[in-house]
């Protein structure tokens, strides 16, 4: 399936398990929304910036098994495939029913019921900087990494380009305590960068970006 019938076909899941005219405050903290939004630019960026980190996933030599941090309705899970072994991670109840209703075999975790030195590959997208304490959050995901696992993250940048978009869209962003250059920061002192792309090509409204454990 391509990319624009993935999202199409999501995009109709979606729209059948959420009213955003009714919904939209309970769910505007997650991508939700931008998935389903009618300004196809908006709903286009929320969406490449997951296919860009399943591209990394695939070209950066990661493996799975694989941890969604924050993973709302699971669509990076969707875009992995049923043959990627998924975990998630998601606080909000909601959320975490609609997305094991649709892919029943992802397994629910907690931070700290993370299985030490588990995981191929944790993915924390667009999810760190809903956060204040990204550096305790960091060191938790990273502790459940195999010694040669990848953390795939992304986030948004926060630049005057950004925080129009964001405006144009419809969305507050006041949860946003941090941005992805900040989480950069705090991970790039644990870990070395494999890749980064910005989000979407010359447009930098997202980071997205790969790294892998310091050598011992």
């Amino acid at each position: 399936m391509n990319h624009l019938r993935h999202i199409l076909h999501r995009r109709a899941e979606l729209s059948r398990r959420f009213d955003l005219r009714h919904d939209f405050e309970r769910v505007e903290e997650t991508c939700v929304p931008s998935y389903l939004h009618r300004n196809p630019l908006a709903a286009g960026a929320a969406w490449w910036r997951l296919f860009a980190a399943a591209g990394l996933f695939r070209r950066s030599g990661a493996r799975a098994p694989v941890l969604d941090f924050g993973a709302a309705t699971g669509e990076l899970g969707q875009i992995l495939g049923p043959s990627v072994p998924y975990d998630f991670i998601e606080s909000d109840e909601m959320m975490a029913r609609v997305l094991t209703d649709m892919a029943p075999a992802a397994g629910r975790r907690t931070l700290e019921a993370i299985p030490h030195g588990y995981y191929g590959t944790i993915f924390a997208l667009d999810s760190l900087e809903h956060n204040e304490n990204v550096p305790e959050l960091v060191d938790a995901l990273i502790a459940g990494l195999k010694p040669d696992g990848r953390l795939i993250v992304s986030g948004p940048t926060e630049n005057v380009l950004y925080r129009l978009g964001r405006r144009v869209a419809g969305f507050k962003g006041h949860y946003h305590h941090t941005n992805i250059h900040d989480i950069e920061r705090v991970i790039s002192a644990r870990m070395i960068n494999q890749a980064r792309l910005t989000v979407p090509a010359g447009l930098p409204l997202f980071s997205v970006s790969t790294w892998c454990a310091r050598p011992a």
